[in-house]
């Protein structure tokens, strides 16, 4: 059975089940938040040897062939571009389609909530540079720089670096492995994602509140990600067919949407890259690395959209054309910085909008949104999981690093 039909099975049996499930029961909430952990511990669980090891390969292989740092430069350029893109769509739709105010509830006290960059700059460089391999794995971007530096490190001399290559290469491929087994399994770790998904969903659904701001962020989800990003695969030569890359990328899509979280979808993404377009190891994973950093425009997004929101809550008032202008160019700031928050970038992203402009009454405007908090994340890394898609492949095809694939052998 192909892995996105495991993965859609598995999350209709999961919503169907908490649907089902009494929501006044606190022993079920108790359980369902203990197997979401360990779910998102199994999604999670090669992730940090697949990355140093295949980065580490992916760096070595294209400072042989002196493409490493165009290829890195034109990741970027896509991942700006892309969350410029998204952010400024996503604001336009919502300052069109006007969701609803919110009622606003006095906060008795904010939340910690916090970025964080300051300690992540620091976390990148640890006294021990060997110490980030034995992190929990929340936070990637240490270990990513562990393996550009040790990339770098095996061009230094063939005589002594090559049985270490080799060794690396291996492991490389003895750890997917180990991934793809994980993956071929999630179809019944999904069914506890999704039930506790929908658990919550049911819950919110009767606070009618919320209800135009899920419609909106949904609908624009779903017309932004099969509607308007395929399109641009027309700028592709020689053209290729935009329903069958989306095909292709189902899986990571209903992982991203019911996890929550960028790192769990991320051994899918890999694989789906590789065995459904043939994207080669040293593109394919230099650009994961790099998107799943600091490609967040997604969860950027949902963030600005919920704060016009909630500014419109706050005041009958239209909003200012300056106050739009910098309000998107603080999401874009913070699509950059999300790379600590993995699996709450969007409710984060707010959170930090909400600190940021001006303080006063709109400093706990983040909080009338808690019981949302989950689909806002949801929604925004669903649409970060797919821009990664979308940009790796147009990476690797631009490169001329994808060999070809036909439909019958998609995972």
């Amino acid at each position: 059975m192909k892995v996105w039909l495991k993965l859609l099975l598995g999350s209709i049996l999961g919503v169907v089940v908490g649907f089902l499930l009494p929501s006044e029961s606190p022993n079920v909430v108790s359980f369902l938040q203990w197997l979401e952990k360990l779910a998102l511990g199994i999604g999670r669980y090669a992730v940090v040897p697949v990355l140093v090891f295949s980065l580490t390969i992916a760096v070595y292989e294209l400072r042989q062939d002196d493409q490493f740092w165009p290829l890195v430069l034109k990741n970027f350029i896509f991942i700006i571009g892309a969350s410029a893109f998204v952010i400024t769509l996503g604001i336009f739709t919502t300052l069109f389609f006007s969701p609803g105010r919110i009622p606003i509830e006095r906060a008795e006290q904010l939340e910690a909530i916090s970025l964080g960059t300051a300690q992540s700059v620091l976390d990148v460089f640890p006294k021990n540079m060997l110490s980030v391999l034995a992190g929990d794995g929340q936070y990637l971007l240490p270990v990513c720089v562990f393996a550009f530096f040790l990339g770098m490190g095996l061009n230094y001399e063939k005589n002594y670096t090559k049985p270490v290559i080799s060794l690396i290469d291996s492991l490389s491929r003895i750890f997917y492995h180990i991934a793809s087994f994980f993956s071929e399994i999630l179809g019944f770790i999904i069914i506890a994602l999704s039930a506790y998904w929908a658990f919550r969903f049911s819950g919110i659904q009767q606070a009618k509140v919320y209800r135009d701001l899920i419609i909106m962020l949904g609908g624009f989800s779903l017309v932004f990600c099969f509607g308007i990003l395929p399109l641009f695969l027309y700028f592709l030569k020689p053209r290729v067919n935009p329903w069958l890359i989306l095909y292709g990328f189902l899986g990571p899509a209903i992982t991203a949407f019911f996890s929550g979280d960028v790192i769990f979808s991320l051994p899918v993404l890999q694989r789906h890259l590789k065995e459904n377009f043939g994207v080669r190891r040293r593109s394919c994973t230099l650009s994961l690395s790099l998107c799943t950093a600091f490609c967040r425009g997604g969860s950027a997004m949902v963030a600005a959209a919920a704060f016009i929101v909630i500014t419109k809550s706050y005041s009958y008032l239209r909003i200012a054309p300056l106050s739009v202008l910098l309000i998107g160019l603080q999401a874009l700031l913070i699509s950059l910085l999300l790379a600590r928050h993995p699996g709450d970038g969007a409710f984060i992203a707010l959170a930090a909008l909400c600190l940021s402009y001006g303080g006063g009454e709109y400093s706990a405007g983040y909080l009338i949104l808690k019981p949302l908090a989950f689909y806002l994340v949801a929604i925004g890394t669903f649409i970060d999981v797919m821009l990664c898609a979308f940009i790796s492949y147009f990476v690797a095809r631009t490169n001329g690093f994808i060999e070809g694939k036909n439909l019958v052998h998609f995972i």
